[in-house]
């Protein structure tokens, strides 16, 4: 599943190559695609025609399009164009006369010609649909994002707080990075290598933390997303693409996810993988000792 900095890849594409564009025409090619725009695929393609991509926007792994009218204005009440990558959506952006892709689901066309928009999606578990635009905290959020937790990359991001939180819960740390309600954009793969970095195990409980061990923690959080922004995220197939069909290649840097069996870069120990939550845990197991009072 693609998480902040792979998402933040393909906002920055989209804001690049379709901000302020008006569409020309919607093609809903699988249903499915559009399977949470309760009206139908239909109302769906009717009700984007002629409105303009006004913004890219983000928080943690939730990506949408503010709509505007043709000048690119906002529009009263605000609405947005949600979109779900799931396990291996891919929002890219052709010419058109670029032969459709095996699993192309939405084609978007603009005013201005070339180059369109297209949702491609082996799996069909993600999608995309139209969302009304909701203020929480003097910030526009469509309704589903709502109560998402702000993400450690956002100016609105409140350390302290989440700290506060964070020592109130009983519960391991590995487990309160993943909810999105405390905290979002943080999963499986850098959350092994943010607590690799802070040298905390993910079953140490949240309540015996410090304040400064909370703030390394952050810390390490918000370095790992940063390096792997700039690698343009984390590929380990063909599915994650940037807009331009391109690969990450932080997978090349990953000290501790998905290495198991290899030498910890840090000590030499060999890497150690745990079942967690139908999942896997990376850790080393000297720098990363299991704590005698482990949430597991």
């Amino acid at each position: 599943m693609p998480e902040l900095p792979e998402v933040e890849v393909v906002r920055r594409g989209v804001a690049e190559h379709a901000v302020g564009r008006t569409l020309s025409g919607v093609e809903v090619l699988h249903p499915r695609a559009v399977r949470r725009h309760v009206p139908g695929p239909d109302d769906f393609a009717g009700r984007l025609v002629g409105r303009c991509l006004s913004a890219a926007r983000r928080r943690g792994k939730y990506l949408w399009l503010e709509l505007g009218d043709e000048a690119g204005a906002p529009e009263s009440g605000g609405e947005a164009l949600v979109v779900h990558l799931g396990m291996s959506g891919q929002l890219l952006v052709q010419p058109g006369d670029t032969s459709d892709e095996k699993h192309l689901r939405v084609r978007m066309r603009f005013s201005d010609g070339d180059p369109e928009l297209r949702f491609v999606d082996q799996r069909t578990f993600g999608g995309l649909h139209l969302a009304d635009l909701v203020e929480v905290d003097g910030i526009a959020l469509p309704k589903p994002v709502a109560h998402i937790a702000p993400d450690p990359l956002e100016q609105v991001f409140d350390l302290e707080a989440v700290a506060d939180r964070l020592r109130a819960r009983r519960t391991g740390i590995k487990r309160a990075l993943l909810d999105q309600s405390l905290v979002s954009g943080v999963g499986n793969i850098y959350a092994d290598e943010a607590l690799w970095r802070a040298k905390l195990h993910w079953a140490r409980p949240t309540a015996t933390l410090t304040r400064s061990k909370i703030r390394e923690l952050f810390g390490a959080v918000t370095d790992v997303m940063q390096q792997a922004l700039h690698a343009g995220g984390t590929s380990f197939d063909a599915l994650y693409v940037n807009v331009n069909g391109e690969s990450g290649y932080f997978d090349r840097s990953l000290a501790v996810y998905g290495q198991a069996g290899h030498p910890c870069p840090r000590c030499g120990a060999s890497v150690r993988r745990d079942p967690f939550m139908n999942r896997s845990s990376y850790t080393c197991p000297v720098c990363q000792p299991k704590p005698r009072n482990a949430h597991l």
